[in-house]
């Protein structure tokens, strides 16, 4: 199997020669549609997925079945960190917000050479570090911000994560069940983005029209989270 570098997962790409060939012959591409689940809270994680496009959404879930997103992942990580943390399942789920691509190594494969120790560890805990970093700015972004403010975090953390030029598939439905408010919040708020020329919205297609402006309406909770990937994943 060969990695095309234009699609490469960038924990793989940054794996020397030598311990990316030990991983070669497990590594299966799957291809991940809209809405695709990855793995269910609380069942057993059997496989380690590896980005190389599209955008995967962890959730927490509660006992009467609702959920928040609590961090997304693409190309620059890793989905099922329980099978290295020590866990083999979590009270999270974890499903595809675009349609994905991805690397996937078995279970018992990657324990093996995560035990091994050397760069595959090290790189897999760094992303924990700042996926950890994620997770915990999302918590205080959603008990501090506006809706506004996390839609605006949501459409860039979802953007830097997706082809330049690629629109986000998500209804307005959707959106508010990933951020954890009403409907009626986000139809508010994409309004105003979409009044002020921020987002074009239509039947459930979402694009980007002025990057640098939605830039000066989101909260420091986005800057803080891209910059602590940029200093560990760099």
């Amino acid at each position: 199997m060969v990695l095309d570098s234009d699609s490469r997962n960038r924990l793989l790409g940054a794996l020397p020669a030598a311990d990316f060939e030990r991983l070669r012959e497990d590594l299966e591409v799957v291809l991940l549609p809209l809405g695709t689940s990855v793995y269910e809270a609380d069942a057993p994680i059997r496989y380690l997925y590896f980005p190389t496009e599209g955008i995967i959404s962890l959730l927490q879930v509660m006992e009467n079945g609702s959920s928040a997103e609590i961090a997304v992942v693409g190309n620059e990580g890793v989905v099922g960190i329980s099978l290295f943390m020590g866990g083999e399942t979590t009270p999270s789920r974890a499903v595809v917000q675009s349609a994905a691509r991805a690397h996937r190594l078995p279970a018992e494969k990657l324990q093996v050479e995560f035990k091994r120790g050397g760069d595959l560890q090290h790189l897999l805990l760094r992303f924990t570090q700042a996926l950890i970093t994620q997770m915990s700015q999302t918590a205080v972004c959603n008990r501090h911000h506006s809706v506004e403010q996390q839609l605006c975090r949501w459409l860039l953390m979802s953007l830097d994560r997706l082809h330049p030029g690629e629109e986000l598939v998500m209804t307005q439905e959707l959106i508010a069940n990933m951020l954890g408010v009403r409907r009626e919040g986000v139809t508010e708020a994409a309004g105003k983005l979409q009044d002020a020329g921020l987002i074009r919205y239509a039947r459930g297609h979402i694009a980007v029209l002025d990057r640098p402006k939605l830039e000066t309406r989101v909260c420091e909770c986005y800057v803080t989270v891209k910059k602590e990937y940029g200093r560990l994943l760099s």
